[in-house]
């Protein structure tokens, strides 16, 4: 059975498709991606995957658009692989008009207009990835209010209400970096409106859930004695970024340190993961805009570590800078290597000017 690389949008409908892919028998890898270079970069990160193994494979898009330009890359390196023997076939689900030009090129793009994704995906998935025999009994009922709400369809009003809190749901669930935990991110998500679908019993039911998305959230989190949401989506980050050790480990001038890119609340996670891993001196979080903020329990003083990467200063255990240039980033792995590279200058410049003092 061939392998699925799903990749759809980071609203409602674009984890509604996700939700529906999940009740099929396939081996499935999901990315996300929102509108603009994100999603080209998700793309590319796809086919990386693909080349890396030998596996026949589908290419799955949906509720994303893809531009001329986008749709040309992608179906010019498919038919490469498919040239060189490999069995990789491309299908786009959407309903966003913007995407006619491309979908009248590439046969392999399906545009429908009058449905939501997640039902085109949904109705694709019954005859093509025998979602049929898997699915629960909940899942027509539950596309039929993601297409209401994301069509505006307000004359459905059960489908449309509880669909609005459906749709905050996803909007305001945001304790896990979809960038450094894309997979325990999507597995909250998809948790919670699965939850949600079994909430919904009445007319009434989308006054019940507005009630309950606190209860679910935290649902997700505990794992032991109960504590606040944000006591306890803090310790489940700081576990996270412990599992990742291995490839989020920086070192400077001797001093071990760990890279986060946008966790945020760094006064809290970072203190929290320096006492949990006091084998580490230092940790820095770097945002989207390159701002980076740095803490340490007295291992070393950071304030100089932003004052060498960025001119920027503060206190010995907590400190921050700009990067000058810096690129926004949507995977892990460049966000270091743009860090990585201040690093190695930094080191650089501190020997050569040791070697002068020396001669």
């Amino acid at each position: 059975m061939k392998k699925i690389y799903h990749l759809s949008h980071i609203d409602l409908d674009g984890y509604g498709c996700q939700l529906v892919m999940s009740y099929t028998p396939y081996e499935i890898h999901s990315y996300n991606a929102n509108y603009g270079t994100e999603v080209l970069e998700r793309l590319n990160e796809i086919l990386e995957a693909v080349k890396s193994h030998h596996d026949d494979a589908i290419i799955l898009i949906s509720d994303l658009n893809l531009y001329p330009s986008e749709a040309r890359m992608l179906d010019n390196e498919v038919q490469q692989l498919c040239d060189k023997g490999r069995e990789i076939t491309i299908v786009l689900l959407d309903h966003h008009g913007s995407g006619e030009e491309s979908a009248k090129k590439y046969a392999w793009y399906y545009l429908d207009t009058s449905r939501c994704a997640t039902k085109i995906v949904y109705d694709y998935a019954l005859e093509h990835f025998e979602l049929k025999n898997h699915e629960p009994e909940w899942l027509q009922d539950f596309v039929d209010v993601i297409n209401a709400v994301d069509l505006w369809h307000q004359e459905d009003v059960d489908n449309f209400e509880y669909g609005k809190v459906c749709m905050r749901l996803i909007t305001e669930t945001r304790e896990l970096n979809r960038v450094m935990f894309n997979n325990e991110d999507r597995n909250y998500k998809l948790t919670l409106l699965k939850q949600a679908a079994a909430l919904r019993k009445d007319a009434q039911s989308h006054i019940e859930l507005d009630a309950a998305i606190h209860r679910f959230k935290k649902s997700f989190f505990i794992e032991g004695k109960d504590d606040t949401l944000d006591n306890l989506a803090t310790a489940k980050v700081v576990s996270l970024l412990g599992d990742k050790r291995d490839t989020m480990t920086i070192y400077y001038k001797g001093y071990r340190g760990f890279l986060s890119y946008g966790v945020g609340n760094t006064s809290i996670i970072g203190n929290g993961f320096l006492l949990a891993y006091p084998e580490y001196d230092f940790i820095v979080d770097v945002s989207y805009r390159g701002t980076m903020s740095l803490r340490a329990n007295n291992g070393v003083d950071v304030s100089l570590i932003a004052k060498e990467w960025a001119n920027g200063g503060g206190h010995p255990n907590a400190s921050g800078g700009r990067i000058q240039g810096f690129k926004e980033q949507f995977r892990y792995d460049k966000v270091k290597e743009q860090i990585e590279k201040i690093i190695n200058k930094n080191e650089s410049v501190a020997g050569t000017l040791a070697a002068k003092a020396e001669a």
